[in-house]
């Protein structure tokens, strides 16, 4: 049976369901390599795992409370993923996914995706570059009193704070109207991390300034070489390098600050606990690519991968069901989840015509395994 785009759609469906209506959905995009030259999508890109393969990328949504996958798309291997949001959004809907709530990273920051869920009143928790001059500005207002002992969490050793922000969205022309809606920015600084940002950075603009002075200028740090240096003379030996300390200062001032942007007013700790949280989806690539053998993709047609695609999101599925129940019942302190299916794959089935089916022994073991997964043990 051939499994095309409106079967998979369908299954879509039916796993929305099993999705707890409350929840956060976590967006994210991974590279997948290929050896394939025939697929129309396997395309040069930014390979997240520095393959020098061509890729295609594998989106996948995922929840937050229930823990399952419900969504994947495959994309061109040269897709940014800030591109993706909007085809997304029509997809869940499509689909019947209401009440969307994303959480996503910095890669899929921008305004136009900002307008957008707004628009579609999507709820959402993003990163944000600090380095935006919109975000920088609203840093400048909390700068000098987010460092109060009041907005310090000894737990994650950061001072925290939320800044309201009114965004104007869905501009009119013809009629110079538009449309506001309050957002709130969660602003974070650590110490240790401004320290090791300003560590990184020093060593970075020392290295730049030698390259200068021996007339070694790597073409990559062009920009960064007119950007923070004023150099004079082109013969080694005799070229003046001066620091742009201006430039410089400005830069260091946002180091230790991260922000998240989100639709709910909610508090700044509960949202970065959320925002880390996202390591459910990184978790759940990692299982792809090696429990589940999809680092590479070794087909060479179209109705192949596919076909792969979805037989490995459904052994996804079952993977990350396993999982939270092995976590649920506290089953990792004796069994990795391979150990545990290899308890359960000593039970073996016979089948002959006309006959019903039959099931070998079950030890006590194996029948508590059954119960802990939520599943009625073979009889």
């Amino acid at each position: 049976m051939d499994i095309t785009q409106d079967k998979i759609d369908d299954f879509f469906r039916l796993q929305r369901k099993r999705r707890i209506e409350d929840e956060y959905l976590y967006y994210d995009i991974t590279t997948i390599s290929s050896l394939s030259t025939t697929l129309k999508q396997v395309q040069y890109g930014h390979n997240k795992e520095n393959d020098k393969l061509p890729q295609l990328n594998l989106a996948l949504v995922y929840g937050e409370k229930s823990e399952l996958p419900f969504y994947y798309r495959k994309l061109a291997g040269n897709t940014p993923d800030v591109k993706t949001i909007k085809t997304l959004l029509a997809e869940l809907d499509i689909l019947g996914f209401n009440n969307t709530k994303l959480v996503m990273d910095k890669g899929f920051y921008s305004l136009d995706n900002i307008s957008r869920m707004l628009q579609d009143r999507v709820r959402f928790l993003i990163s944000a570059k600090t380095s935006i001059k919109v975000i920088k500005e609203e840093i400048d207002k909390v700068y000098t009193t987010i460092h109060q002992t009041q907005n310090y969490n000894d737990t994650y050793q950061l001072y925290s704070t939320t800044v309201p922000i009114d965004r104007i969205y869905g501009n009119n022309k013809k009629t110079n109207s538009h449309k506001k809606r309050r957002i709130y920015l969660q602003v974070y600084f650590n110490l240790l991390r401004m320290a090791e940002e300003q560590n990184k950075f020093d060593k970075h603009i020392s290295q730049l300034k030698n390259e200068l002075l021996e007339g070694n200028r790597i073409k990559e740090y062009e920009k960064q070489y007119e950007q923070y240096f004023i150099v004079t003379g082109n013969v080694p030996g005799k070229i003046k390098v001066t620091i742009r300390e201006e430039a410089v200062k400005q830069l260091k001032r946002y180091f230790g600050f991260f922000t998240l942007l989100s639709y709910e007013n909610m508090d700044s700790i509960a949202a970065l606990e959320r925002y880390r949280n996202k390591d459910l989806i990184e978790k759940a690539f990692c299982n792809l690519k090696d429990r589940l053998n999809l680092r590479r993709t070794s087909v060479s047609s179209e109705s192949s991968l596919e076909g792969k695609l979805f037989v490995e999101f459904v052994a996804l599925i079952y993977l990350s069901y396993i999982k939270k129940k092995m976590q649920e019942k506290q089953l990792f302190k004796n069994y990795t989840i391979i150990q545990l299916l290899d308890k359960l794959d000593l039970i073996e089935c016979f089948e002959h015509p006309g006959r019903k089916l039959r099931i070998s022994e079950v030890l006590d073991k194996q029948k508590q395994l059954y119960i802990d997964m939520g599943v009625k043990p073979p009889l």
